[in-house]
């Protein structure tokens, strides 16, 4: 059976934590765990999810809750409320159901204080994990037998219909994710036309239905050329000489938003390199699988900004393909000729390396979330397969790793701090404190050991980071990446607890780390009022018209959204009834902006 581990870490000597590992969701397969009764449980969930998959596509996480109700021995003592038509519904019947949900739910509090939840969804997140380890020569070890068992179920469970796959499990069909997921298919051992339902015989199908692989969007060329079923020549160029220009150009990589810059980052290090993984038979079926014409035949120019009408929400403006058109045939010609690829390129390589291992190291190779972590491993492999980077980048992988009834999927990364913080202040509106004390404390405790203690290393505005320092993540301490509704949620929990009797909810966070908060939050404040997400908006919106992801809108820039503003708001008038003093006068201008 597989089993939820939480907080844990291990005696491998290329993992390490900043707080203990507080946070950690890992699993882990145990033959022989369970008794006859807990598996036939398990098989049961995960029958019913394959038998109503059309209807309701997202699974329920069934697994680690029935593991922590059987391991707490939770048993629901409060009988269910139930309101007939046209019955008066009493305050007292109000106040059952409401005990029922908030002891059910306390029940589900991880031992650190946190809630474990799916962070999932969409279809790209796997395949790029399975052909890293495929290229590495990793996939046995980081995913034995029972692993590719769920990946598979993971896989065929959400299939749709006609065949393909979707950019999320509940989307339509897109070339992206049916070839992404076809591969995936076929790198753990299901034939060209095997699979359950004969899931590979039917996408390949709906991709040969719509022009081939020719028409995958441009990520998917990019993931395809370095597999070796696609040509570097048949993709737009991502020069690692981007990341050697003067920070005044206002294209410059520091004003790009993290997740996107953070992409094409490893991206750019090893389209830079041309690398192309090792050619097997394999890869020779999927070039004679996935297209409609000999693949020698191929004119890979003309293939460049070819996309699938399924894919094709932002199409790239004339501007963007002129772009990509004078980079690929001028630019790059003679950035890869003597006397430039020794004096330009491989300082420009050497360069972007050094960004990628500086992100990985303030991370502890966790990185911003799955789609750069994929990339970041492949590339320091690229680098030295031998290499710590790499051998770091696998000690970190589980994290990523999530079980439910419908099987493995990759996580975006998790949401500890984010749910641990909404959890809380539900709890807290219950007005139930004193049947839940335990459970408060707990979640305290968890709140103020995963706000981030220090900047990140060195020189971090010369590596394009904002300051950290008083913020909390999305996750865990570990992952490192300040985020301003994440650090307001906490920073109201924190707030709510200093006016709480200590002997239910545990001691109130020190002032000093209270004032931390506040300052990061008021640097991720721009002009307009309105807050961004992860780091200051540094660049006009016009820098969206550069957007390369024919499925993805406005990724190239951050912006200020209402969600952001609204929480900081929320957490400034209370930090002002208990702290009136303390930079009095940059809160109530913050918060006018912020209105406004």
């Amino acid at each position: 059976m597989w089993r939820l581990k939480i907080g844990e870490g291990s005696n491998d000597p290329y993992l390490f934590s900043t707080n203990n590992f507080a946070g950690r969701q890992t699993w882990v397969f145990d033959p022989e765990a369970g008794t006859p009764e807990e598996r036939a449980e398990v098989e049961e969930a995960r029958q019913n999810f394959y038998k109503n998959r059309r209807h309701v596509r997202a699974s329920s996480d069934l697994i680690w809750r029935m593991q922590f109700l059987r391991e707490k021995n939770f048993k629901q003592t409060i009988p269910p409320i139930k309101i007939e038509d046209g019955e008066e519904i009493t305050d007292e019947k109000a106040t059952n159901a409401l005990r029922r949900a908030v002891h059910y739910f306390a029940a589900l509090q991880s031992s650190d204080g946190h809630w474990p939840a799916e962070n999932a969804g969409p279809m790209f997140f796997v395949p790029p994990f399975v052909i890293c380890c495929y290229i590495t020569g990793h996939l046995n070890t980081m995913f034995p037998a029972e692993y590719r068992k769920e990946i598979l179920r993971y896989v065929y469970n959400h299939q749709n219909e006609d065949g393909g796959w979707g950019l999320h499990l509940e989307g339509h069909s897109i070339m992206f994710g049916t070839v992404l997921n076809y591969i995936c298919l076929r790198i753990l051992g299901e034939g060209p036309d095997g699979g359950q339902d004969n899931a590979c015989a039917r996408a390949r199908k709906w991709i040969l239905d719509r022009g081939g692989v020719t028409h995958i969007p441009s990520w998917g060329k990019n993931w395809l050329s370095i597999l070796g079923v696609f040509e570097w020549t048949g993709c737009n160029p991502m020069p690692p000489e981007f990341w050697l220009l003067p920070s005044f150009l206002p294209i410059h990589p520091a004003k790009m938003w993290v997740y996107c810059r953070l992409v094409y980052m490893p991206f750019s290090y090893i389209y830079g390199k041309r690398f192309v993984g090792p050619i097997t038979p394999l890869i020779l079926q999927l070039r004679e699988e996935l297209y409609i014409q000999s693949y020698n035949e191929i004119k890979w120019m003309k293939v460049r900004h070819l996309c699938a009408k399924e894919d094709l929400y932002y199409p790239h403006p004339w501007l963007q393909d002129l772009l990509w058109d004078s980079l690929y045939v001028l630019a790059e010609p003679l950035l890869t000729r003597w006397p430039l690829n020794k004096l330009v390129r491989e300082k420009a390589l050497q360069v972007t390396m050094k960004h990628i291992h500086y992100e990985d190291e303030i991370s502890r190779y966790i990185t911003v979330r799955v789609v750069e972590k994929a990339i970041c491993m492949l590339a320091c492999w690229v680098e030295d397969p031998n290499g710590d980077y790499f051998k770091k980048h696998l000690a970190r992988m589980k994290d990523f790793i999530w079980i439910a009834e419908d099987g493995i999927k990759m996580q975006s990364f998790g949401s500890q701090l984010w749910d641990a913080s909404l959890t809380i202040q539900a709890l807290l509106a219950s007005d139930l404190t004193n049947e839940i004390g335990p459970v408060l404390s707990r979640g305290n405790d968890f709140i103020k050991i995963s706000q981030v203690r220090d900047n990140s290393s060195g020189d971090f505005r010369r590596m394009y980071r904002h300051m950290s320092k008083g913020s909390w993540t999305f996750s865990d301490q570990d992952q490192g990446l300040q985020l301003s509704d994440c650090t307001t949620e906490a920073l109201k929990c924190c707030l709510l607890f200093s006016m709480m009797p200590p002997e239910i909810v545990g001691e109130k966070m020190e002032p000093e780390w209270l004032f931390n908060a506040v300052n990061i939050l008021l640097s991720l404040q721009s002009k307009n009022g309105g807050f961004a997400a992860w780091e200051p908006a540094r660049a006009g919106h016009w820098l969206d018209l550069l957007n390369p992801v024919e499925f993805l809108e406005d990724i190239v820039v951050e912006h200020e959204y209402v969600e952001c503003t609204a929480s900081t708001i929320q957490a400034f008038v209370l930090f002002k009834k208990l702290h009136p003093k303390h930079r009095k006068r940059e809160i109530d201008s913050s918060i006018r902006n912020a209105v406004r």
